[in-house]
């Protein structure tokens, strides 16, 4: 009896506040989810749910034409004298019957095909009148899992355990946004979120924005993780065929083609289904497409499934998008998760004045207590009533954090997870007070056994102490490190403090200091489990390493948007070490290189004498054009893909224990990343700098550049590396400049390759060039796959590369281990 009250006040709840409302559903009853329902010449729109309930806010009485429009069903326009409000209209649709009639049948001409051309060469006039605008806008979405397993991997999965049921499934979020936009071709937009609600969050700012519901079919690509070719793109005949499915007649009687979109090749970026052209204008009147997960290359999506209606104003002549939603499935290791965006675009207004202020670089703002609407504002303002599965998980998880932000809640989850084990020794331990935001962690010793030939086995370990508070973007750490290499008997320590001030401008200051082992290349080009392997099992100690004692502060912060800006001040006491064994798995037989990268077979000399200095540098990254989001709990910047990324730096080094060690250096550096349509992404990373005053400083103030030479990769793209190159052969204390540039097919070429289109792979081609003074440039040509892997985990890559420096040097294979990053 409970249960039948509560669900009786759900229902009625639903529609209480609803001007004109009631349920869609078919001939036999069945109700019709994501029916879209406008009133008459107007934009005022809203859909169904997916029980079929819809509300459509209309404020004044009086005489009202609305329109019940479906995809596979009759439109329906039904006038309605509205006397009192709210007034409940429920409607039965009629299931269309396409006619092939409607268009003349040439056996030697595909009629779809003339249709297509239509709405390809009329796109510009189409584009135009949708070109600028103003809108109300509204999403909501919704995730939820599926018979979730209860452990993955051997590890407990209990962090949704609250919200699910027996059969551990449920909503695992549940989001609404209420905002204006301001549109104008090509990206221009300006978005302010005037409501924001997060099921089970009383401070949740929702995510869901216009920007990321803006798909365009009029666009040549659409823009998910690859650039997925729209049906009627400029060049889409060379990826889809289509097929004429018969039309029909609107409630305008404008004849309705509807054609059936299929990819030419399954392994493309393409999508499959149906879109609807307008006879004679050649309008988009609705899209119902869907694509697979590993043609947009994210191979955990199993399927997403976009749609989108257009309404018609006749005063205006414009048919322009008014609702839109985006279904999507992914799941890995025995988690299943489905989800769904709605959109609802309404109350357009066609080419309003705009002015220069209108469009800033921020490009989303939330009003003053968006967060803080109460449930009677979001039933007068809502477009789409809730289901009651929805206003379920509302109340529940209102409940439920009231419940967790107690601090007797918060202490009994942290009694239960704070408990010591035996193995938390090896492995790490946390101490959590999540009531009072703070965190202490032991790092376990698991993760700190390494091998080199200097400290011989080596464990490390580190404490710390975390404090933070997420709503200010704001946080505090203390930690220490420490380290023991057995061969060398040497224990190391250090300290650090770092304190992030806000997550507007990002502002933070950094303090260490201690004694460690340094690498001589402060970009660690080789990673100590990697040279453990390396020289345990091959006898190849790559890693050159010596003693680093510091004092070093840090202060960064974004002085102004899109220049970011970073000042440091390091005291230095460097101390060269020597190797203290020789023990290896295999290859007894052959000796280890020394610790001198100048001097392989020297293992008497050291590479540099023990000296001091202090060293001062200031860096600014520049984004030019930077969009950014402005959010409550901070400020989150979007790069402009349309201009490079500008560094500037300079270093000096003064104060030393002798004069030789100073010296001044200038940098710069430039990195780009252009989207080619959907033929892939051409990346670049150039580098250039100049020493002054550095005749004698010591080999570890040299510029270093990433070499390798263990033919294993460890990161997403090689735009930093030479995959060839010595790791110090080219060092310089002089002027140099460095070009990475890599081209990703991203499947463009790839998946056209029978046979190989099976891998669903990339195609990568790369060129690397280094100019140092008194010898010849330094250069390698790479041709790889990208994107390899078995089933969902595509964490491999493979690259053949050959290295010229004064003629033909080596050639080799580089495989490419990206999930160890």
């Amino acid at each position: 009896m409970k249960n039948a009250f509560l669900l009786l006040f759900l229902s009625i709840s639903l529609f209480n506040f609803a001007q004109i409302k009631g349920k869609l559903s078919d001939e036999k009853g069945n109700p019709l989810p994501y029916v879209t329902v406008y009133e008459d010449n107007t934009y005022n729109g809203t859909t169904t749910n997916e029980q079929g309930y819809y509300e459509l806010n209309i404020k004044k009485i009086g005489r009202h034409s609305i329109v019940f429009q479906f995809l596979g069903f009759k439109t329906q326009k039904i006038a309605i004298d509205v006397l009192t409000f709210p007034h409940s209209l429920d409607v039965k649709l009629i299931e269309e019957s396409l006619s092939l009639n409607e268009v003349v049948i040439n056996l030697k001409d595909n009629p779809a095909n003339q249709i297509i051309k239509n709405a390809i060469a009329n796109k510009k006039v189409n584009i135009e009148k949708t070109a600028k605008y103003k809108a109300d806008f509204y999403s909501r979405g919704i995730f939820r899992i599926k018979d979730a397993p209860k452990k993955i991997l051997g590890q407990k999965l209990d962090m949704f355990d609250e919200v699910l049921d027996s059969t551990r499934s449920g909503i695992l979020y549940l989001s609404e946004t209420v905002s204006k936009i301001a549109f104008q071709k090509p990206d221009k937009m300006k978005e302010t979120i005037i409501a924001s609600k997060v099921s089970g969050k009383d401070n949740g700012f929702s995510f869901n924005n216009a920007a990321s519901a803006n798909f365009d079919f009029y666009d040549n690509y659409l823009p998910f993780d690859v650039n997925v070719v729209s049906p009627i793109a400029d060049n889409a005949f060379g990826y889809y065929k289509y097929k004429f499915e018969g039309s029909f007649y609107n409630e305008n009687n404008q004849q309705i083609n509807k054609i059936k979109v299929t990819p030419k090749r399954a392994s493309e970026p393409v999508m499959e289904g149906y879109i609807y052209i307008v006879e004679d204008s050649w309008a988009i009147y609705a899209v119902d497409v869907s694509i697979k997960g590993d043609q947009m290359q994210n191979p955990a999506l199993n399927l997403l499934t976009l749609k989108q209606n257009f309404s018609y104003n006749t005063t205006s002549k414009i048919w322009i998008k008014n609702t839109q939603s985006i279904d999507f499935t992914f799941g890995m290791l025995g988690i299943n998760i489905s989800g769904r965006f709605t959109y609802v675009f309404s109350n357009f207004e066609f080419d309003p004045p705009f002015t220069k202020k209108t469009f800033t670089k921020e490009i989303l703002s939330f009003q003053e207590n968006a967060n803080k609407k109460d449930d009677a504002y979001w039933n007068t303002i809502r477009p789409i009533p809730l289901t009651i599965e929805e206003s379920t998980d509302y109340t529940k998880k209102d409940i439920l954090q009231t419940k967790k932000k107690s601090q007797v809640y918060l202490d009994s989850i942290d009694k239960k997870k704070n408990k010591f084990h035996f193995p938390d020794i090896i492995m790490g331990y946390t101490y959590k007070n999540s009531f009072q935001k703070w965190s202490a962690n032991y790092g376990g010793l698991l993760t700190g056994i390494n091998f080199n030939t200097v400290q011989g086995w080596k464990i490390a370990t580190g404490l710390s102490y975390t404090k933070t508070d997420r709503e200010k973007g704001k946080y505090t750490r203390f930690g220490a490190d420490f380290d023991y290499g057995f061969s060398e008997a040497q224990f190391r320590a250090t300290g650090s403090f770092i304190h992030k001030f806000n997550n507007i401008n990002k502002s933070e200051i950094q303090i260490s200091g201690g004694s460690r082992i340094a690498q001589f290349n402060g970009d660690n080009p080789i990673s100590e489990l990697l040279n453990s392997v390396t020289t345990l099992f091959f006898k190849e100690n790559f890693m050159k390493i010596y003693e680093n004692n510091f004092i070093s502060l840090l202060y960064q912060r974004e002085v102004t948007n899109g220049i970011f800006l970073k000042a440091k001040v390091d005291y230095l006491e460097n101390k060269p070490l020597f190797n203290n064994t020789d023990y290896t798995f295999l290859q007894k037989d052959k000796d280890y290189t020394s610790n001198n990268p100048l001097a392989p077979n020297d293992n008497i000399t050291p590479a540099f004498e023990k000296y001091n200095l202090v060293k001062a540098k200031i860096e600014a990254n520049i984004n030019f054009d930077q969009d950014y989001i402005s959010r409550p709990d901070g400020k989150y910047n979007q790069s402009n893909d349309k201009y490079p990324v500008l560094t500037f730096g300079f270093e000096k080094g003064f104060a030393g224990s002798e004069k030789k060690y100073e010296f001044d250096h200038a940098k710069a550096k430039i990195t780009y990343n252009a989207t080619l349509g959907n033929k892939g992404i051409l990346s670049l990373n150039a580098k250039g700098g100049k020493f002054f005053n550095a005749d004698q400083i010591s080999f570890i103030d040299y510029k270093h550049f990433n070499g390798n030479q263990t033919y294993i990769g460890l990161s997403e793209s090689y735009l930093n590396v030479f995959n060839l190159m010595p790791y110090y052969t080219n060092s310089t204390n002089d002027s140099y400049f460095e070009l990475h540039t890599e081209h990703n097919d991203k499947g463009y070429i790839m998946n056209k390759i029978p046979l190989l289109n099976k891998l669903k792979s990339n195609l990568v081609l790369g060129y690397h060039l280094l100019a140092v003074p008194h010898t010849s440039p330094y250069a390698e040509y790479s041709v790889g796959l990208d994107n390899l892997g078995f089933g969902k985990f595509k964490i491999f890559r493979l690259d053949y590369v050959r290295s010229y420096q004064n003629g033909f040097q080596k050639d080799g294979v580089i495989v490419g281990l990206k999930f160890l990053n």
